[in-house]
Parts: structure tokens; sequence; C-alpha cells
């Protein structure tokens, strides 16, 4: 029995093509997921994000700082960047091997009670492993997941206007936010975070509210868009796929993580020890094809200074030409010439520097 989120009955109504993602009965597209693309890109898209999970760490004790100690020790990232309340932090959770058990965003809301947001295939392992470092290094926390909520990612140029337009009031409340940053209004939260390379908001709120709040939103003229176009608008942006472009075997300085593991602070973490004594041979690049054809995951890609792997590849609807992100050796440069082989054909492709598109223009 596949799971299922509180809009999707909204979905079959919108006679959207439902797929089997991980476990969950999930919109692949509404009719079009090259129009759903272009328009997130153009114009505002809306996705639903449920099946992702937010998780409370909360202490009893307000004054503490007991819930930010723990998160110190969790998270590749220095959670004492995180000072205004609804700033957001991009981090890794990791094994001590150094490999990615997961990839969050964590809000801090209050010294004692910061949110988490997971992805949905790891919700679960994720969970235990909060879990078990919880109950052997700060057992008085708490650590709720809130599938009570569902999440609306709201995406494009327009998205914000569009998103003011619906919810009465929170122009107010939400228009002096920076990226990365959230704010809660009445029973929504809503964060200027996004997995498009666009501007927009992603908002939680009680999962009985949702469907009202997604029709609304398509009143307003905002697209539903499906798992399709969310996959090639992060492709684009240069955005991480769990499963894809790192997992637990995969170290996140070779996974173009670099920027979200913190190793300058005397802070300890799990993973830290083996991220330190591990030497960096790979590195993730961007690569654009140059003949014919489409580029996909696992395809091997021969270079001058050795052999690599695409993590993920596809067709990219901004620029007209097959992209994608590859692990390759260390030693390679932006501008460098490789091959790919793709069904039996050795095709040409250069590396270059990712994102690839954002804010709706090309940035190869």
């Amino acid at each position: 029995m596949l799971k299922t989120t509180p809009l999707n009955q909204t979905h079959r109504n919108m006679n959207a093509k439902m797929v089997d993602f991980g476990g969950w009965d999930m919109p692949l597209h509404y009719g079009s997921q090259l129009d759903e693309h272009h328009k997130v890109r153009s114009d505002a898209g809306m996705f639903d994000v449920s099946h992702m999970l937010a998780v409370d760490i909360k202490s009893k004790a307000a004054s503490t700082t007991e819930v930010r100690d723990f998160l110190r020790r969790l998270v590749a990232n220095n959670v004492d960047k995180l000072t205004l309340p609804g700033k957001a932090l991009y981090s890794c959770l990791l094994n001590p091997q150094g490999g990615v058990i997961d990839d969050l965003i964590i809000y801090f809301l209050s010294e004692s009670w910061f949110r988490v947001v997971v992805n949905a295939g790891t919700a679960d392992k994720d969970m235990a492993w909060m879990l078990a470092q919880r109950d052997e290094f700060a057992p008085a926390l708490e650590i709720t997941p809130r599938r009570d909520l569902a999440m609306i990612a709201v995406q494009g140029p327009n998205a914000r206007i569009k998103v003011w337009q619906v919810i009465v009031g929170a122009q107010a409340a939400t228009e002096g936010l920076k990226p990365f940053q959230a704010a809660e209004f009445g029973k929504y939260f809503i964060a200027r975070t996004g997995y498009t390379g666009e501007d927009g908001f992603e908002i939680m709120l009680p999962a009985s509210a949702a469907a009202d709040l997604w029709n609304a939103l398509h009143a307003a003229g905002v697209v539903p868009a499906g798992l399709g176009a969310r996959d090639t608008l992060r492709l684009e942006a240069g955005m991480n796929l769990y499963g894809q472009d790192m997992d637990e075997t995969t170290n996140p300085l070779e996974s173009g993580l670099a920027w979200t593991v913190d190793l300058k602070s005397e802070r300890d973490f799990i993973g830290k020890k083996a991220l330190l004594a591990t030497p960096i041979k790979q590195q993730l690049a961007g690569l654009l094809l140059l003949d014919r054809g489409v580029l996909r995951g696992h395809q091997k890609v021969t270079t001058p200074h050795g052999e690599g792997e695409i993590t993920s590849g596809g067709f990219s609807p901004t620029l007209n030409q097959s992209i994608a992100l590859a692990r390759l050796p260390a030693s390679i440069s932006v501008g460098d010439e490789v091959q790919v082989l793709v069904r039996d054909k050795m095709l040409r492709a250069k590396v270059v520097k990712y994102p690839f598109a954002r804010n709706g223009k090309s940035l190869i």
C-alpha cells in the first residue's frame, strides 16, 4: 500500500499522472512536464512536498542550549550560525565514516525549539538515527515527527506575490524575509526556501487545510507541477538529490557539499574525524553534452585524468540541451572536454560550472 499525502485526492481531481515515488503515491505531471517547468521559470508553479517530514526538536527548559548543543554534534554544518529566529541552515547528517545519511534544512525558532526538514525516502532512517543520538547524549530532548503538517512549495518569479494574494495579511509578515528565512503567520509556517533555483516560499500548514490552500493558489494562477518538473528544475539549479548525487557511501566533500560542512571551528561532529582523514580524490562537476543524445545517471565518463560517473542527468528545457552532474577526478577543470558512454557510443561533453540556470536564465 502506497503512502499518500493530504493532497492525494486533489491531485487525482486534477487528472495528475500518479507514480510510485519511494513508496509514496505522487504526481509526476498534470499533462505536460515541459509546460510545468517553463511556468516555474517564468511565472509561478506549486509542488506538493508533504511527503517530506518536518521534525521538531524541543527542550522543556527555555533558557537552555541543550537543543543547539545536540545539533552541534549531530550535523556537519554549524548551527551557531543560526542566531536570528526563523533563520534556516542547509546541512548534512553524516555517519561516523563521513557518509551522507541525509541532507536537510534546520530552522531556528528559539533556543528551545529547532525544526528540521528531512527527505521522504530517508525519514524513517533519519528519525531512528536522531532518536538513538538523543537517547545517548541528550535524553531530555523531545523529538517529534510532524506528520500532521502538509507542505506546499510555491516557486517562480511571481510566486511570492501570488501567495500574498491568497494568504491575506501574509505579505507584512514575510515580505522582509531574506532567502533561507522563515516566519510564522497564523497557522502557516512560511519559509523563503525552495528546490528549483527560483524565488518563492515553502509553506507548512495543518494537513486539514492543505487542499483549500492548493485550490486557492490554483485559482490565483499558480500552476500545479509534479515530480518530473521538480527534477529538471533542481538539476538546472545544480541541487543535489539524495540517493543519486550523494548517499551513505559518498563523502560530502566530493559531492559538491563542502560549503555545508564546517571544518574550521573546533566543534566536533559525527563524521568529522573521518572527513579530515580522507583525501579528496573526486569532485562533483557539471557537464554539457556537445553531441546529440541525453545524459543519464550512472553513465560512465572518460576524462584525461581518469574515470568518472554521472550522478544525475537529463534534458534541460531552459538550455534546450542535455546536462548532468557527475563525480569526476578532482584534477578535472572547467572547460575540459570529456567523453560519456551513451547507448554504446562515446559522446563529447564539456565540463562546466553549475548551476546551469537560475532565476529564469541560463548561466552557461
